[in-house]
């Protein structure tokens, strides 16, 4: 049995195409091709989103707690597929079902990203995912990648 795959954030840089401020994904703890991803998010006061989201009390935006798992899913999805992203390669977040959020997230929060591939059809790729500080869920949802189309 082989070991999951592990990425720091030189081997997350290589997968996704994002940067700062909007790459959401400090860490790969483990990672299964075709199967599941745990991915690690540190949510510190210097977020770019903090000082005009509730100034008072600084709360991670849920769409941004959304992007993160959305992340996590491509990274799993490019591993799965074996394609390294380049600008003609792609996946996209096409779609989100049963988005749901339970706490709030707040700076010092080490926040755990989860997805599991629950099918592949036609190209469009679905993912349960969920987002956990703690012992605690923070959000889930269902989420759909799909790669780009060529033009």
């Amino acid at each position: 049995m082989t070991e999951p795959l592990k990425m720091d954030i030189e081997a997350i840089m290589r997968q996704l195409p994002h940067r700062y401020p909007f790459l959401l994904v400090d860490r790969v703890l483990a990672c299964e091709a075709g199967q599941y991803i745990h991915a690690l998010k540190n949510v510190t006061f210097n977020e770019p989103f903090f000082p005009g989201h509730f100034p008072d009390r600084p709360v991670m935006p849920g769409v941004m707690i959304i992007e993160a798992l959305a992340q996590t899913a491509g990274i799993l999805a490019f591993v799965t597929s074996g394609i390294v992203p380049n600008a003609s390669r792609r996946f996209y977040f096409v779609g989100i079902d049963k988005a749901r959020f339970r706490k709030p997230v707040e700076p010092g929060d080490q926040l755990l990203l989860s997805a599991k591939l629950e099918r592949s059809f036609k190209g469009i790729w679905r993912f349960s995912t969920v987002a956990v500080v703690g012992e605690d869920e923070v959000a889930h949802a269902d989420m759909m990648v799909a790669p780009e189309v060529s033009k």
